[in-house]
C-alpha cells in the first residue's frame, strides 16, 4: 500500500507521513505525561542502581549502537532527498538540528516513563514496551497504544520508502545504478521505477525472521558506506580547499563522525564475524549488477539489445520518462 501511495503522488506520500507522524507524537506526549504523573506518584524504584549489570564489552556495546542508531536514525534520511526542498541550504541544517534536538528529547522522557512501570527485565524480554505501559495504567483504553505502535511502524516504513527511492534515483541517473531506475512516471512526476525496486526489496528482508540479525547486518552495510562517504568530504576539504561549498561545517565534525563509523564497522568484526560476513556479501551482491550494467561498456550487442527492450519495455509499461542529470 505504502509503495502505491509513493509511486502514485508525491503529496499523498507527505500527507501520509505528516498524519503518521502526528500520531505518534501524540502517543509518545501521552506516554511522557503519564510518566510524568508516575513520577510525583514516587513511583521510582526502578531507576535505583540504573547501571547494575551494565555491559562493559566495547564490542557489544558497538552492536547495541546499530539498534539504537537503526530506531532514531530518521534525520539522517533527509539528506536523501536534498533536491525537494525549498532553500535546502537553509532549510536542510535547520530541519536536521531541530529533528535530532525532537528525538532525543522525546525519547529520552518516553524511556524515562516507561520505567515507572516497567522493570529492566521486562524491558529486555523483548515485548512491545508501549502496549504493556498502556496495559497497566490506562485499563481498557490501552488498546489504542497497538493503534498508534502501528501508525509509527507505517510512517518509519513510509519515510524510507520516500527516501531511498530517490537515493536509487539520483545513484542511476549518474550513471552509477541500472539506467530504468532513473525514470519517472510522465502524469505523477514520480520515481516509479526506484520506489517499485524498494519495495520489493524490503519484501526480500522480510524472508528473515530475526529482526536483530537484519538490522545488524543493514547497519554493517550502511556505516561503512556513510565513514567512506564522510572520508571523502574530508579528502576533499583538504585536496579541493577551493571547492564550492553551499552547507559547511567545522572540519571537526566529520573527523568525529568518521572516527564513530570507524568504530562503528570495526569492532562488529570481532564482536559478530557472521552478521558483518552477511553485511559483505549483501554489499558484494552489487558487484555483478555493476559489473554488467555500469562498468561493461563493449557489451555484445545481443545484451545491449535485450537490455534496451526490457528498459524500453517497463518505460512503456509504467510510463516513464528519462531524467538526465540536469533533471
Amino acid at each position: 500500500i505504502l509503495t502505491f501511495v509513493n509511486c502514485y503522488d508525491v503529496k499523498w506520500a507527505t500527507r501520509v507521513q505528516d498524519v503518521f507522524t502526528y500520531a505518534k507524537l501524540l502517543a509518545l506526549a501521552l506516554i511522557i505525561i503519564t510518566g510524568a504523573v508516575q513520577l510525583f506518584r514516587g513511583e521510582t524504584e526502578n531507576f535505583q542502581d540504573p547501571f547494575e549489570f551494565t555491559e562493559t564489552n566495547i564490542a557489544k556495546a558497538s552492536l547495541a549502537f546499530y539498534s539504537g542508531l537503526f530506531a532514531y536514525n530518521g534525520w539522517n534520511y533527509l539528506n536523501f532527498v536534498i533536491e525537494e526542498l525549498q532553500d535546502p541550504v537553509k532549510n536542510c541544517p535547520k530541519a536536521i538540528w531541530i529533528s535530532i534536538s525532537l528525538v532525543t528529547f522525546v525519547y529520552t522522557f518516553t524511556n524515562v516513563a516507561y520505567f515507572t512501570t516497567i522493570s529492566r527485565s521486562e524491558v529486555l524480554s523483548g515485548a512491545a514496551v508501549a502496549v504493556m505501559f498502556a496495559q497497566r495504567l490506562y485499563k481498557m483504553a490501552w488498546v489504542i497504544m497497538p493503534i498508534f505502535v502501528s501508525l509509527s511502524t507505517f510512517g518509519g516504513v513510509n519515510g524510507i520508502l520516500f527516501t531511498s527511492s530517490r537515493l536509487f534515483y539520483v545513484g542511476a541517473r549518474e550513471g552509477h545504478m541500472p539506467h530504468v531506475l532513473c525514470m519517472v512516471q510522465i502524469k505523477r512526476l514520480t520515481p516509479m521505477p526506484a520506489c517499485l525496486f524498494m519495495g520489493l526489496l524490503s519484501l526480500v528482508y522480510l524472508t528473515s525472521s530475526n529482526m536483530y540479525a537484519l538490522i545488524n547486518y543493514v547497519s554493517f552495510v550502511n556505516w561503512l558506506a556513510i565513514g567512506l562517504s564522510v572520508t571523502v568530504l574530508i579528502y576533499f576539504r583538504w585536496k579541493r580547499p577551493n571547492m564550492e561549498r553551499p552547507i559547511k561545517v567545522a572540519l571537526i565534525w566529520p573527523i568525529l563522525y568518521c572516527l564513530m563509523s570507524v568504530v562503528l564497522v570495526v569492532l562488529p568484526i570481532y564482536s559478530s564475524p557472521t552478521e558483518t560476513g552477511m553485511g559483505c556479501l549483501i554489499i558484494a551482491t552489487g558487484i555483478p549488477v555493476y559489473l554488467v550494467f555500469i562498468y561493461w561498456e563493449n557489451k555484445p550487442k545481443t545484451v545491449t539489445d535485450f537490455v534496451e527492450r526490457v528498459t524500453v519495455g517497463i518505460q512503456k509499461l509504467l510510463l516513464r520518462r528519462v531524467m538526465s542529470s540536469r533533471g
